[in-house]
């Protein structure tokens, strides 16, 4: 009991002697992550890159999707002059097309996605990298992301994105 009592009385001195933090010794910024990705060269070339990337893929679609629609106008519009069975066996064509198409919608959409995030995460990454170097430069001890409320004095969105720029 007695070292029970020795040790709260020696925390609670080495805690009154200890020196605060007062608010002024804390340096403390904001960046806005996502208008860094939007803004950023380094988004906007991903961007760029994917388009690229799945641009003729989108053709594709766009062209079945179109084939699709012709069919089927095609087969309203001469519906009463062709016989049951050929009218049938045209609507299982546009069906299987459909059906194609959806498919392929999906795997272009997963696709996509898949590069997508890819790209995002090497983004995401050099910003990171870009917050943390600024942060260490300037001696900042604490670097956020959200909040309620942002004063212009701590927002450090712009040089971020200078330094993104620059590279």
């Amino acid at each position: 009991m007695n070292q029970l009592f020795r040790l709260v009385i020696g925390g609670l001195l080495l805690a009154c002697f200890q020196q605060p933090v007062l608010a002024e010794d804390i340096k403390i910024g904001f960046v806005d992550p996502v208008r860094l990705l939007e803004l950023s060269p380094q988004g906007e070339k991903a961007l760029r890159l994917l388009e690229q990337e799945f641009g003729p893929r989108d053709k594709v679609l766009i062209d079945l999707r179109e084939n699709i629609l012709n069919m089927e106008r095609d087969l309203e519009k001469n519906r009463l002059v062709m016989q049951i069975t050929e009218t049938q066996k045209k609507q299982r064509e546009i069906d299987v097309l459909k059906r194609k198409l959806k498919r392929e919608q999906e795997e272009a959409r997963e696709d996509y996605n898949l590069r997508r995030n890819e790209e995002l995460g090497r983004l995401q990454r050099l910003v990171r990298e870009t917050i943390v170097e600024i942060a260490k430069e300037e001696g900042f001890d604490l670097i956020v992301e959200q909040a309620v409320y942002v004063s212009g004095r701590i927002n450090l969105t712009e040089r971020v994105l200078e330094r993104l720029q620059s590279d």
